[in-house]
């Protein structure tokens, strides 16, 4: 007669303790939002709400996910697949899967490795990692870690020679686009960060010391670690970050807000290579961008950061690659969260995605793993998504794999 302890033995299997703290808190989480989760207990409220937020009301923040959820698809059966090929291209060289990582500022308050785990992962992952004016890590030391493809986004500093000069570094350390934003004559107002009255680096105070008390983890390494500076501008007169000011003060004083078409024409005089529009809202100013040669239209409206009430990016594509042609490549900016939206962008028309928010989140969630955690999930998204859309790659992918809203 079997016994009731060998039946259970027989049905039950005891789960291995798994000693990697981070392991066991990626274990837990399955998807961004789970990642988001992670990240809003493990980082003090201030610097969450700042990763989180986006202008006024949000709406164009959460617009930008809307859009995705709204957009269906057409699955087709029996089409004899037994493989998807989910590469793509950008500027030329392929992608193992259509995503580029967008620039984010200061992003060493999600972690202390900031844009140097970043890049890492990006580069294990074969994706081209964009490196922002505002990054917490120089321009050389991210090449230093990396030896993947790098992009480096600028804003219109009124000092030109100090972009020009940013531009040259950015050509000798060997990347491979510059990427213009041209959605910050002035910042948003993000009233997260106003009730919080953050700045950066987060200044101390009795709300600050108690957020810290309530995450030591996070407090901790922050402590540990060197000081938060603009590594690009560290010891210019226009300020690198060593003491705390608003990020709102910053660039309304330092960016140029007369910012121009004949500024693309001036970036071009300094930059041999690729140019990356980013911040495009509208078809009439992407076939404007075309028309002065740029190489790339990036579909963005700051991730919902900058004007609310501004146009998803997703129901954009369409019509601009109708405009445009193929004359000029497309990315998708905002709000992708899933393998999927990036499968939804391309089958619009887009040539690539581009995300921050979701690394952001994987990096405040467990650091340099949760990103690569994160692209790995990306791909196998893609991967799946166009095997049960029927499609074999993503030059098959088209809108009539797609329902896009109206």
């Amino acid at each position: 007669m079997t016994s009731p302890l060998r039946t259970i033995r027989s049905v039950v299997r005891v789960e291995r303790f798994e000693t990697d703290r981070v392991e066991r808190r990626l274990r837990r989480a399955a998807s961004v939002d789970d990642l988001r989760r992670l990240a809003r207990r493990r980082l003090p409220g201030g610097v969450f709400d700042y990763i989180d937020g986006g202008a006024e009301d949000e709406r164009t923040l959460a617009a930008n996910q809307a859009a995705f959820a709204r957009t269906g698809f057409r699955p087709r059966v029996l089409q004899g697949i037994d493989r998807v090929e989910p590469a793509g291209r950008i500027l030329g060289r392929p992608l193992p899967y259509p995503l580029v990582l967008a620039p984010t500022g200061f992003t060493r308050i999600a972690d202390p490795d900031g844009e140097l785990a970043v890049a890492r992962a990006a580069d294990r992952a074969g994706l081209p990692y964009t490196l922002s004016t505002l990054s917490t890590r120089s321009i050389e030391e991210v090449r230093e870690v990396s030896e993947g493809r790098l992009w480096f986004q600028v804003y219109a500093w009124r000092d030109r020679g100090l972009v020009t000069e940013m531009v040259e570094r950015a050509a000798a350390a060997d990347y491979e686009a510059i990427v213009l934003t041209v959605d910050t004559a002035v910042l948003g107002r993000r009233e997260r960060d106003v009730r919080r009255g953050f700045s950066l680096p987060p200044s101390i105070g009795p709300a600050t010391l108690v957020d810290g008390a309530l995450h030591p983890g996070w407090t901790w390494s922050f402590v540990r670690s060197e000081p938060i500076r603009f590594a690009n501008v560290v010891g210019r007169e226009i300020g690198d970050g060593a003491s705390p000011v608003t990020l709102a003060d910053y660039i309304n004083t330092q960016f140029d807000p007369g910012l121009s078409w004949d500024d693309v024409d001036w970036l071009r005089s300094v930059w041999d290579g690729p140019i990356v529009i980013k911040g495009i809202q509208t078809v009439a100013d992407a076939v404007a961008a075309g028309e002065r040669g740029v190489d790339v239209l990036c579909l963005s409206n700051h991730g919902g950061r900058q004007l609310d009430g501004a146009p998803a990016t997703l129901p954009l594509v369409a019509p601009v690659r109708e405009a445009v042609g193929d004359r000029v490549e497309i990315i998708c900016d905002g709000g992708v969260r899933r393998g999927s939206d990036i499968v939804k962008a391309v089958a619009a028309g887009a040539d690539a995605a581009m995300a921050g928010r979701a690394y952001l989140y994987a990096l405040g969630a467990a650091g340099e793993r949760g990103v690569d955690r994160l692209l790995e999930w990306f791909r196998s998204d893609v991967e799946r998504t166009m095997s049960l859309l029927g499609v074999a790659s993503t030059a098959d992918l088209g809108r009539s794999a797609i329902d896009l809203p109206g």
